[in-house]
C-alpha cells in the first residue's frame, strides 16, 4: 500500500517484549508444482533473507498460476516467544483485506437485486448523513463507499487525526469498550467530509459503512451476511469476524530494530507520518463490532480460494458480469492508490497504466494488503495469484518483503 492507506491485530495480555530472538525454526513448504524450481529457488532466498534479517518474524507465501499451487511455504515463527512455528493453516489478523471479501458480499446482493451500485447510503441507513464542511449534506452511493470516493477519511491520516480523535471514531482496527458498529457510524458521520462525494479518491472507513449497509440489504448481522453469500459458498472454514482457536492466532509483531517489537495489549504504530492503533485482542472479542474494513481473520489457503474464485469469473459468489466490474478502473491512475500507474476498482487497486507503473505486472491487476503486514495480488492476464501474509507490520505489507516476493514471482515464471 501507498501512503494514504491502512487497516490493521495478538496475545491481547502480553506487553511489548523486547527479548532476544528466537532461532527460526524449520519451514513448512508443500511439494512443488512440476516447472516451479526457479520460482521455489528465488522466493526461498527472499523469505530466508527477510527471516535472516529479523524484518519479519513468520510468513506464509501461496503462489497460484492457472488454477494450480505453484508455490506454498510457511517459514518463520507464528509466535516467537512461544516458539510456535508459523504453519500453513495459522490464522492471521486479516486487517484491509477484510475490505475485499466484504465489498464481493455487497456485490453479490446487488446480483440478487437486492441492492444497487445507485443506492444512496440513507436508503439503508436513514441516520447515517455526514457533511461537507460548508454545511451541506450530500448524497453518498453505495459505488461511492466501494470505491473510497465518498468524502469519509480513516483516523490514522495525520489530516485527519485531530477531527476522528475528538469524535472518538474508531478505525477498526482498536477495541473501544462498549463500542458498537451503530455508535462508531454515528461518530464518524460527525466528521467534515474531506471532499464532495465522487471528486476525489481517500481510503476510508467506507468499507465500515458499507459493511451496515450490507447487513441492513441482507437483513442480518454482518457476519452471518458475508457467511451465506461468501465464506459458506466459497468454503472458507477459517475465514470469520473472530478467530474460533486461539492456539492457531499468529502473534502480532511491529517492525524495531534489531528486531520486530511484539506487541502488547493496545499498540500505537507510527505510519506515513499518522498514528495506527492497534488492539491484537480484538480477533478474540466477542464484543468487538464487526468491522466491514478491518475486522476479519483467515488463512492464506482461505483468502487464495476467494481470490481465485474471483478470477475464475466469480461462480458461486459473483455473476462474471460482476468480475468484470470490480477488476475495471472506476478511479484513474492519478490517484496512484499503489504508486505510479495505480487505480481502483470496486474491491481493491487495480493497475490501470503498466507503462507508468513499470513493473512486471500486467494492465489490469488487482492488489492490495492489510496493515498486520499482508500482500497480494491477481494478475488476470497472467492468471497469477499470490498472496503473502506475515505477523509483522508493515514490513509485509509496505516494507521491502512484498515486492520482492512479487520479483521473485515473476523472474521465476518466465520461460
Amino acid at each position: 500500500m501507498n501512503p494514504a492507506i491502512a487497516s490493521l491485530l495478538v496475545a491481547a495480555s502480553l506487553g511489548v517484549s523486547s527479548a532476544a530472538p528466537a532461532t527460526p525454526p524449520p519451514s513448512t513448504a508443500a511439494p512443488r508444482a512440476s516447472g516451479a524450481s526457479a520460482v521455489a529457488r528465488d522466493l526461498d532466498a527472499v523469505i530466508d533473507q527477510a527471516l535472516a534479517e529479523q524484518r519479519i518474524v513468520g510468513t506464509v507465501v501461496t503462489v497460484f498460476r492457472d488454477g494450480k499451487v505453484v508455490y506454498r511455504r510457511a517459514a518463520g515463527f507464528a509466535d516467537r516467544e512461544a516458539k510456535r512455528p508459523m504453519r500453513e493453516d495459522s490464522v492471521f489478523r486479516l486487517a484491509s483485506m477484510t475490505k475485499p471479501v466484504v465489498s464481493v458480499a455487497a456485490l453479490a446482493l446487488v446480483d440478487q437485486g437486492k441492492l444497487s451500485l445507485e443506492d444512496p447510503v440513507t436508503k439503508w441507513l436513514p441516520d447515517f448523513r455526514p457533511k461537507l464542511p460548508d454545511g451541506r449534506e450530500p448524497v453518498i452511493t453505495v459505488k461511492h463507499l466501494l470505491t473510497h470516493t465518498s468524502g469519509l477519511t480513516y483516523g490514522f491520516q495525520p489530516q485527519n487525526a485531530a477531527a476522528h480523535e475528538k469524535a472518538g471514531v474508531s478505525d477498526g482496527l482498536d477495541e473501544v469498550p462498549g463500542l458498537t458498529l451503530e455508535e462508531n457510524l454515528r461518530r464518524l458521520a460527525t466528521v467534515p467530509l474531506s471532499s464532495e462525494p465522487g471528486q476525489r479518491w481517500n481510503y476510508s472507513l467506507s468499507t465500515d459503512v458499507l459493511g451496515a449497509v450490507v447487513a441492513r440489504a441482507a437483513g442480518a448481522p454482518l457476519p452471518e451476511a458475508v457467511a451465506k453469500l461468501v465464506t459458506k459458498p466459497l468454503g472458507l472454514k477459517d475465514t470469520s469476524f473472530r478467530a474460533g482457536d486461539a492456539s492457531r492466532l499468529v502473534a502480532a509483531y511491529a517492525d524495531g530494530k534489531p528486531t520486530p517489537t511484539r506487541m502488547g495489549r493496545t499498540q500505537d504504530v507510527p505510519l506515513w507520518g499518522g498514528t495506527v492503533r492497534f488492539s491484537p485482542g480484538r480477533a478474540l472479542s466477542t464484543e468487538a463490532y464487526a468491522s466491514g474494513g478491518a475486522g476479519m481473520v483467515g488463512t492464506a489457503a482461505d483468502y487464495v480460494k476467494f481470490l481465485e474464485a474471483l478470477r475464475k469469473g466469480g461462480a458461486p459468489v459473483l455473476k462474471k458480469t460482476s468480475v468484470d466490474k470490480l477488476g475495471a478502473v472506476h478511479v484513474g491512475p492519478e490517484s496512484q492508490t499503489q504508486g505510479p500507474g495505480w487505480g481502483w476498482g470496486l474491491i481493491s487497486a487495480v493497475l490501470a497504466d503498466a507503462e507508468v507503473a513499470q513493473g512486471e505486472q500486467a494492465q489490469g491487476t488487482w492488489q492490495w494488503g492489510g496493515a498486520y503486514g499482508h500482500n497480494w495480488f491477481v494478475d488476470p492476464r497472467s492468471g497469477v495469484t499470490v498472496v503473502t501474509l506475515t505477523n509483522t507490520a508493515f514490513e509485509g505489507m509496505s516494507g521491502a518483503f512484498p515486492g520482492a516476493v512479487r520479483d521473485a514471482v515473476y523472474a521465476g515464471l518466465k520461460p
